[in-house]
């Protein structure tokens, strides 16, 4: 691209022409506000509004460990860490957790009141009430939808759809639907306001309806390391909402508590089955102990010498307890062993290693997860599968577990029954009766010592789990946030409407702006050529306005041309050298730029200041002057008449013709001004131009008038121009705004720094108002209406 035309951005930024189209256009962003607001308006009118419902808990934390399970702190058993606020946030919003919910509050049914444009939920105060017959499996996975119009107080109309004809039923029958048999009846006694009411009930999946809540729920903590767990929920019927948070947390609590009982209720049955076991024993020792001293009529036995005696009763305690560990190790591990499934497992029954409790506890917690997911799923079921491996595994870790147990306990009995019987025969030395009744009684006490344990172990476990506290406090039920909706929010809604309303035009403006690869001003086009002078810019004319300007004519467009009057002036006298340097080209770049616009109304401006003016159509090609200077705005000066036949294409044919033979004095409104028509249209124009006649025409019209004004072809599309350019000595190169392509300058820019046009300088034609530069903002408005302050 020129250089001149790679060097032409300013300098500073110019923020007020930036800002210039978007002022200009400020009707269209007032337009744009006020649609904006206006649909902000009925967004806000028939939108449904949404009501904030929040409530407060507060985690309870385990002391230590779970303090349901202190009954069994001295068998070390069901220990646990405390409870990690993120895992029960996890919980308390969870599916299964949603899905009792929604099963538990009927909200996969839902009545609608239809409305013109709005339609409203109702809730808790329906004038009807829908039964569904079919099983739950079906009723909870159907999605379906019926319109019913209450007719009276005994019969309604009921459609599966809306343009479907409806049938008339009666309150309380059996009505059949793809999803079985329903049953509508009155909720109300006054039918009178819902008569013909259009209602619509919708089924959905009871699934599909839980995760919706689930997605709309907002559980989250009040502050960092806090107990406390807030809960939100947006809905349109506000009792719907606090129920839905109220039974969130209800089934929350209510979850754990049943996780806890059921664990305890496993061990109790685990207890009640070993408390029958040892009866059976207890009872069987005591009769032995009585038919011995029945057969042998004994009734009292003296103890054994102080050492025996401490020394047996020492190891018997040890045999004792170690008997009593294998007894319950081996009952475990034969439940273990026999369990079919994931069932719970009793839990620390008072082994006293404590990896079997950890896995115990472990796998009933595993197991209740298991249980509680089957609720909304089943097995096939990605979660339950991998609960089922960890089940699995932690179930093989409690058989090697016990297995490595119940054999050291063995070795360990076995070892004790050997060290005891070295014992007994330094005791056999005793009468034989003393030595069988020591024996039956150290079994009965053993056996019943066990049973008074399990005893009083049922009873604690049974009190502590009764009492089980849940896992939550409910520091604020269930309320209603803010009176006011807070949906639609009013003012994001009209800001944001507002906001879009502005960005319409602004963008329309911005990109066209941005596309926008014409000239449409002086300023414009003095930036695009540099240093190059921009003579004028000529405003835009009305279909009604005249082409041509009047002598006293005080017009924008009069007023331009005297300014371009004036520079070119200055430019004829800036010229040195021999001659008069007044020779004028008007030429552009394509037809249709006003080239002949401007040479006419510049030869009349000029003529208004009494000089000689004389006007050349040198467009030979296609000729424009005729349509300027018609009949209607010319008369002839003196007898001559006009003939347009003979011009400058006649001259340079016909030898015989001299320059004063084409000029035609004319009297054009009440300018006197010389014109030479170009004559007919020739076959070969560009070679035409090229004579040598030329030269000494241009010479003698220029010593014989002020002004030679010159109307040529169009530089861009032919040569003619470029031929002729050397007998100029100024060359006014016309854009039209808004057609003129910026691009375009490249071509005479390069021309002139070529050296093919000398004198080279610029107008601007044809240039709306609003975009008029200095002459539009500064100049006086003779015969003139001013611009209002609001137009720029």
């Amino acid at each position: 691209m020129n250089s001149k035309l790679k060097n032409l951005s300013p300098k500073k930024i110019n923020y007020k022409e930036l800002l210039k189209p978007y002022l200009r256009n400020w009707h269209w962003f007032v337009l744009a506000a006020i649609i904006g607001i206006a649909l902000a308006v009925i967004k806000i009118r028939y939108s449904v509004p949404q009501y904030a419902v929040q409530a407060k808990i507060q985690i309870l934390e385990d002391q230590n460990s779970t303090s349901e399970l202190d009954v069994f702190r001295d068998l070390s058993g069901f220990g646990g860490g405390r409870n990690r606020v993120e895992d029960e946030i996890e919980v308390l919003n969870s599916r299964s957790n949603m899905v009792q919910v929604v099963k538990q509050l009927g909200l996969n049914k839902r009545i609608i009141a239809m409305g013109n444009i709005q339609h409203s939920d109702m809730y808790q105060y329906t004038p009807i009430n829908i039964s569904f017959l079919a099983p739950d499996s079906i009723v909870h996975r159907a999605k379906k939808e019926f319109f019913i119009s209450l007719k009276s107080d005994t019969s309604f109309e009921m459609t599966a759809a809306e343009d479907e004809p409806a049938l008339v039923y009666l309150f309380g029958k059996k009505i059949p639907t793809v999803v079985g048999d329903v049953v509508i009846t009155p909720n109300i006694v006054d039918f009178g306001p819902y008569i013909n009411r259009r209602y619509k009930i919708t089924v959905n999946p009871l699934t599909a309806v839980a995760e919706q809540y689930q997605k709309k729920i907002k559980v989250s903590v009040t502050k960092e390391e806090s107990n406390i767990i807030a809960l939100e929920l947006e809905d349109q019927v506000i009792e719907r909402g606090k129920d839905v948070i109220n039974a969130l947390i209800f089934n929350y609590n209510q979850n754990a508590i049943t996780d806890k009982k059921a664990i305890a209720d496993r061990t109790s049955s685990f207890i009640d089955d070993r408390i029958a076991s040892i009866y059976g024993d207890l009872s069987s020792v005591d009769d032995s102990a009585e038919d011995f001293k029945s057969d042998r009529g004994i009734s009292d036995i003296g103890t054994q010498t102080n050492l025996n005696l401490n020394i047996g009763a020492a190891n018997q305690q040890e045999l004792q307890n170690a008997s009593v560990q294998l007894d319950i190790a081996s009952s475990m591990k034969d439940i273990v062993d026999n369990q079919v499934g994931y069932e719970l497992m009793p839990s620390n029954v008072g082994l006293s290693d404590g990896s079997i409790a950890a896995t115990t506890a472990r796998y009933n917690e595993l197991a209740m997860e298991r249980k509680r997911l089957l609720e909304s799923s089943n097995e096939r079921n990605p979660i339950i599968v991998n609960l089922d491996q960890q089940l699995a595994g932690l179930k093989r870790n409690m058989q090697s577990s016990l297995n490595s147990v119940t054999n050291n306990l063995a070795l360990q009995v076995n070892s004790l029954s050997s060290q005891l019987s070295r014992i007994n025969s330094r005791i056999y030395s005793a009468p034989k009766n003393e030595r069988a009744l020591r024996d039956i009684t150290r079994q009965q006490q053993t056996t019943e010592q066990l049973y008074l344990y399990l005893l009083q172990k049922r009873e604690e476990s049974q009190i502590t789990f009764a009492s089980a506290s849940p896992k939550s406090k409910i520091i604020d039920k269930a309320f209603l946030a803010n009176n006011a909706p807070v949906s639609p929010k009013k003012t994001i809604i009209l800001l944001a409407h507002l906001i879009l309303g502005l960005m319409v035009p602004f963008s329309v403006i911005y990109a066209k702006e941005l596309l926008d690869n014409k000239v449409h001003n002086k300023i414009g086009l003095e930036k695009l050529v540099g240093d190059i002078p921009v003579l004028a810019e000529l405003p835009k004319l009305s279909k009604k306005e005249s082409k041509l300007i009047l002598k006293d004519d005080r017009s924008v467009m009069a007023e331009s041309l005297r300014i371009l009057r004036t520079n070119l002036d200055y430019l004829i006298k800036a010229k040195t050298g021999p001659g008069k340097k007044n020779v004028i080209f008007i030429t552009s770049s394509v037809s249709g730029e006003g080239k002949t616009f401007v040479s006419t109304n510049l030869a009349m401006i000029l003529a208004n200041t009494n000089k000689k003016v004389l006007l050349i159509g040198a467009d030979i090609r296609n000729p424009k002057l005729y349509t300027f200077l018609t009949n209607k705005n010319v008369a002839v000066l003196g007898k001559q008449k006009v003939k347009r036949d003979i011009g400058l294409t006649e001259f340079l044919y016909d030898d015989s013709l001299s320059p004063k033979d084409l000029v035609h004095s004319m009297l054009v409104h009440t300018n006197n001004i010389d014109v030479v028509y170009s004559g007919k249209i020739p076959p070969n124009p560009a070679e035409l131009l090229m004579s040598d006649k030329l030269k000494g025409l241009f010479e003698e019209f220029s010593e014989s008038y002020d002004y030679v004004i010159v109307d040529t072809a169009p530089l861009f599309v032919v040569t003619d121009t470029l031929l002729i350019s050397q007998y100029a000595n100024h060359i006014i190169y016309v854009t039209r705004a808004g057609a003129t392509e910026k691009a375009v300058l490249e071509f005479p820019l390069k021309l002139q720094e070529e050296g093919k046009l000398k004198g080279l300088s610029f107008i601007v034609n044809d240039v709306k108002d609003t975009n008029l530069g200095y002459g539009g903002k500064y100049g006086y408005g003779y015969g003139s209406s001013m611009k209002k302050w609001w137009k720029f």
